[in-house]
């Protein structure tokens, strides 16, 4: 089946792991042993020819770039001049990539249409289409900077990654948007930019939903509900996305999928995490829906963990594969199922780029 996953950091697995993803997999794990720079070395699950396996050939792709404040404990750019250079670092590595055939920035009705046939056809290394997404706007230095970044191909925004950001606070923290944020969800509806939800603390989370009346998702955020975390969604922020016509991607960082997940201790074999865990997140937003028209796929996966903290049933990112049969084994019919690996987010963009 065809899948489209709303999450991947790809050109920061390529610009801050150093990872060339045009090699297979297992061939960046074998570049990376003996190497403990990063937890996850060695561990890594994707790749451009792993997504071609796996028949995932289109993605919302990040930037990512935080600043920190002087008194912020959490790693950054100590301006957000600097974050703007790492971001537009992580654009040219997109456009390299397209340069040399193996992706293919969608930001247009038409470019989409047209992606979607090739895809459709049998035709060797397919481009990966990718839809191009900022991950907390702290890059973004004024306004003059996000009109720079749409024209650059800039499709959706997160305000706000982890802690407090200058827009918005984010995960692990508390805060609203303030004036600094409003003015940047103004800006983000007149450009027609989708609002990705997911990181935003549950009071920027509310002021964003008073103040932003434009297109609107949740990249990959799973259910409180079943891990009582403020990185998940309430039920009740989940009633609003789904009012709202959002679609939710369901990521596969384990200890967002289960409770009790101790970083550093837990194992995904030790608490049995498989992806049949990412199915309990979709069918929780399913039940709350009525239906399966809000809800997807995406997946974080290499969001700076690997296999040591994914499903133990996926080796690399073509193991999505497994997860219509999974559907199928609770009682999801097909059309349900092609609307959870990719309708529902290609509906949700035709729709915004009519």
């Amino acid at each position: 089946m065809f899948i489209f996953d709303a999450h991947l950091d790809l050109a920061m697995n390529a610009m801050e792991w150093n990872r060339d993803l045009r090699l297979s997999v297992e061939d960046i794990r074998k570049s990376e042993e003996g190497m403990s720079d990063k937890p996850d070395r060695g561990n890594n699950t994707v790749s451009l020819n792993a997504m071609r396996k796996g028949n995932i050939g289109l993605c919302v792709a990040t930037q990512i770039a935080r600043y920190v404040a002087p008194d912020n404990p959490l790693p950054g750019w100590n301006s957000q001049e600097q974050a703007w250079a790492q971001t537009q670092g992580q654009l040219a590595w997109y456009q390299a990539m397209e340069k040399v055939g193996e992706m293919v920035q969608i930001g247009n009705l038409e470019v989409l249409n047209s992606h979607l046939e090739l895809w459709q056809k049998d035709e060797p290394k397919k481009p990966i289409g990718y839809i191009l997404s900022l991950e907390g706007a702290d890059s973004i230095v004024d306004l003059e900077y996000l009109e720079m970044a749409h024209a650059s191909g800039l499709r959706a925004i997160g305000p706000a990654h982890y802690g407090p950001g200058v827009y918005a606070y984010g995960t692990d923290s508390i805060g609203g948007l303030g004036t600094k944020g409003r003015e940047l969800l103004k800006k983000i509806e007149d450009l027609n930019i989708i609002l990705d939800a997911t990181h935003l603390c549950e009071e920027s989370f509310w002021e964003a939903m008073k103040h932003y009346n434009g297109p609107i998702w949740a990249s990959h955020s799973n259910c409180r509900a079943l891990v009582d975390h403020n990185r998940q969604f309430s039920d009740d922020q989940l009633k609003e996305l789904i009012d709202r016509e959002a679609v939710i991607g369901m990521p596969l960082d384990t200890w967002m999928m289960v409770p009790n997940w101790v970083r550093g201790q837990s194992t995904p074999v030790g608490l049995g995490v498989t992806l049949d865990k990412m199915v309990d997140h979709i069918d929780h937003i399913c039940q709350l829906a009525g239906n399966a028209n809000h809800v997807g796929i995406g997946t974080d996966l290499d969001g700076a963990f690997g296999t040591e903290q994914s499903p133990m049933d996926l080796d690399t990112i073509a193991d999505l594969q497994k997860v219509p049969q999974l559907l199928a084994k609770r009682g999801y019919q097909k059309e349900a199922i092609n609307n959870i690996l990719h309708s529902n987010f290609i509906r949700f963009l035709k729709k915004t780029w009519a």
